[in-house]
């Protein structure tokens, strides 16, 4: 079998949307930015997500080498997940963001 040849990116955008794009992966960086939370904490956090979204948007995250899942040895299983160094490089990013959003909320309300 070959091996899949790199992608050809036309501009360092794409490159950031492939990790960070889709409609949940920036919200659970943003969840993470500051410390490590469990499953249960990042679906409360986030109410609209599915619990299978949730799971495969962070197994993308862990794939994109941007969020780390640690498995506690105990009896249940603990399993956290954190931003690694490359995900905390994304902090700027989600800061600026999140300024853009608070300035522009009263504009990004869905029209009926």
């Amino acid at each position: 079998m070959s091996a899949k040849p790199p992608k050809k990116w036309n501009c360092p955008v794409e490159v950031t949307l492939a990790v960070i794009g889709g409609k949940w992966k920036t919200l659970i960086l943003w969840h993470l930015r500051g410390d490590k939370k469990r499953f249960t904490e990042l679906r409360r956090l986030m109410p609209n997500v599915t619990q299978r979204m949730l799971k495969l948007q962070l197994r993308e995250l862990e794939k994109d080498g941007v969020v780390e899942r640690k498995v506690h040895p105990e009896a249940p299983p603990k399993v956290e997940y954190s931003l690694t160094p490359r995900g905390r490089s994304l902090r700027p990013v989600l800061n600026s963001l999140c300024k853009w959003g608070s300035k522009n909320e009263t504009r990004g309300k869905k029209r009926n």
